[in-house]
Parts: C-alpha cells; structure tokens; sequence
C-alpha cells in the first residue's frame, strides 16, 4: 500500500471513530458538569424525638456468616427511630441463624424470620425482601432494606431519613464507601464502578426521567405506604438488579427517587478479590433487567466509545503511526480528543477517590492504575449483557 493510499486508509478510519466517540464525549460531558450541583454527603444524624419508632429494617441473608457480624454490630447502634429490624434468612447453613439470634437476645428489635420456599419467577433476593416487608410493622413509615455486607456508621438510619424528609424524596438509596483489600480488585473494581458513573448522573443528582433513575439495594429506603401502593418488590420479582428495576418502578408511578453519596455513613466490602468481583459484580452492572432493549444498547455504545477505545486508540496510535508531521488532520483529532478522554478518566479518580477504604489494602497504589483496566470493564458489561445468570448467592436458576 502507498503512503497516500495508507494516508486516505486512516483519515477514514479516524474519520469513523470520531462519528463513533464525539455524540458520545457530549452526552458524557453533559453528566459530568453536573457534578458540582450535587447534593452534598449524607452525615451522620442524631435522632430527635419526632422520628421515634418510623423505621423498619430488613436484612436478606444467605450463608452470610463471614460478613454479616459488622452489619449487626453497626444497627444494633442505631437509635430510637429504628422499630424493628428483620432479618429473612433464605435457609442458611453456615450459622447465619445462631449469629443473628445471638445478637436477638441482647436486642429485641432483632427478629429472624425464615422465607418461604422461592415461587416461580422470583429472584431470591426481591423475595426476601419482600416476605420481610409483608412481615414488617404497618406502624413504620419507612422500610429500610439493609444487605448483610455493609458496615452502618451510627447515625446512618436518623440522617438517611433526615435527608429523604427534608428533600422530599419518597424513596432514597446511597452509594457506600468501598473497602478494598487486595491489589486485582484495587485495580479493577474502580473501573467497574466508573461503567456506572458514565452512564448515569452523579450521586445528589435529582432526574426526572424513570429510565436514567439509578439506587443501589444495599441501603434501600422508601416509604411503606409507596412499596404498598405497587405492591412491594412484586414488580421486581425476576430482576437480578432489583433494586433498580424497582427504583425506576416506582419513579414511573411519580414518586420521588434520590440517589446519594453515602461514603461517610456506610461501607461495604462486596468481594473478596479481582475474580470474584469480575464474576458476581460484573454480571449484574448492565442493568439490563431494569433497561429497555434500545437504552442498554445505548449505554453499550457509550461506554465503549469512551470508556473502552481511548486507551486502546492511543496505543495503537503509538505502536503503528506515523510521525505527527505526516499524520492526517482527522487523526490527530481523534488523538487529541482520546487524549482528552484518558485526561478526564484518571481526573475522575480525584473525585472518587472517597468512595473508597484504601488505608490496609495491599498495592493500594494500583487504585490510581484503574483506568488501564477500562477495556476489561467494558469487555465485562458486553458480556453480562448478553447472558442470563444461571446461580446467583449459591441459588440455581432455569
């Protein structure tokens, strides 16, 4: 091939790219510039008198005894506005039981309870939840859905509510801080969680629209009388992405949904290592069981454009092209704006750098490497988007 030949070759390609990554560099730009209009941390509240006996608390279980004592611990220091908390054990065999009835018999707002066998069509999470919904207090005014690996501050449930009274949100959920311990996961569960960043506003961001509305199950909060107006996690019997599959639910029915920072009240420690955070988490990100076909495909398109290509643009770019004095002008253009995609990738660390516990992790340092395991991310949400689960939390699913 001639030099003008391989010339007319890459205006071409860089031409292709740049149709590809400019609509999608805005639409990220959009989100982004929000950021410093959003709603600041949730703090730690003392309770007042007002909120006494408004909350209900529920924790789904499964074989959590390795990680559920911290989630015991923390709620058993939450205050007077917690009523009750349930605990809906889905038949564990590895003690889960003794520990929760351990902790029962220091604090009578503790109550395990056991579900019922799972029906067709339910996931075993939703109905969990939902069995200790039915079971819960008619008299609390929030249900508060709890996973047993977080760790609750105390002061969590009074300033959650605090929050989703005087914002006036009917349901609010938070994203936690994020305890990383081993170097893989260090350098690549940020680049997991920045697959959600892209695609959506950031945390403290109100939006109107159902389908943009993001939550996390972790920590769930919303008012009892909206989860009995649709019906509890009924809507969200198959989703292995409940939470938000419910969230944009219930946002439908045009109720209030909040999505906020919950680095100062809650962490969490999800999985233990790169592998397991690239098997469990990775195949529930795509949120495709709360998404319409043709948003998932744009979501994909998104993230591939600029999250995915950048590094492997500039690489590229680096190992087979010519001299900046002989590259064609749309290839310098896509170099330049890939540039500035990797720019605002590693800036983004800054900003959630807070989102995570890093102090006794070991390469803690490959936290600010994650960018260079962008294209995995995104290879990993291609992935899960196309395949159904077949066993989630030790449950086989047909």
């Amino acid at each position: 091939m001639t030099n003008d030949n391989a010339l007319i070759v890459e205006s071409a390609i860089s031409l292709l790219l740049l149709l590809i990554q400019l609509p999608a560099t805005g639409i990220l730009l959009s989100r982004l510039v929000k950021g410093p209009r959003r709603h600041p941390p949730i703090e730690p509240q003392q309770p007042t008198l007002e909120l006494l006996g408004r909350v209900s608390v529920v924790v789904p279980t499964l074989n959590e005894a390795l990680r559920i004592s911290p989630l015991l611990a923390g709620l058993s220091q939450q205050s007077y506005e917690v009523r009750e908390i349930i605990v809906v054990d889905s038949k564990s065999t590895d003690g889960t039981p003794d520990l929760v009835k351990a902790i029962e018999q220091k604090d009578p707002r503790f109550r395990l309870m056991t579900d019922d066998p799972l029906p067709s069509g339910w996931v075993g999470r939703p109905w969990a939840l939902h069995n200790g919904f039915l079971h819960s207090s008619e008299a609390s005014e929030w249900f508060l859905g709890l996973d047993a690996d977080i760790q609750p501050h105390p002061g969590l449930v009074a300033g959650l509510v605090k929050t989703a009274e005087a914002q006036g949100y009917d349901l609010v959920s938070l994203s936690p801080q994020f305890i990383l311990k081993y170097p893989g996961e260090c350098w690549l569960q940020p680049a997991l969680l920045m697959t959600l960043l892209y695609r959506f506003d950031p945390a403290g961001i109100y939006t109107q629209q159902p389908e943009r509305v993001m939550a996390n199950g972790q920590c769930f909060l919303c008012r009892r009388s909206v989860l009995v107006a649709v019906g509890g996690y009924s809507s969200a019997s198959g989703s292995f992405c409940d939470d938000v599959t419910l969230a944009r639910n219930i946002s439908i029915q045009g109720y209030k949904v909040g999505f906020l920072d919950g680095a100062k009240v809650l962490k969490v420690r999800m999985y233990e290592g790169a592998m397991e955070t690239w098997k469990e988490w990775g195949r529930s990100l795509d949120l495709k069981d709360a998404t319409s076909r043709s948003q998932l495909w744009g979501d994909l398109w998104l993230l591939f454009a600029v999250q995915g290509l950048p590094l492997l643009i500039i690489l590229t770019y680096l190992l087979i092209s010519p001299p900046l004095s002989y590259s064609p002008t749309p290839l310098l253009v896509l170099l330049g704006l890939n540039l500035f995609l990797v720019v605002i990738r590693f800036a983004m660390l800054i900003a959630i750098a807070p989102s995570y516990a890093r102090q006794s992790a070991k390469g803690s340092w490959l936290f600010w490497l994650s960018p260079l395991a962008d294209p995995l991310a995104v290879l990993r949400i291609f992935l899960s988007a196309f395949s159904t689960p077949r066993e989630w939390r030790g449950r086989k699913y047909i």
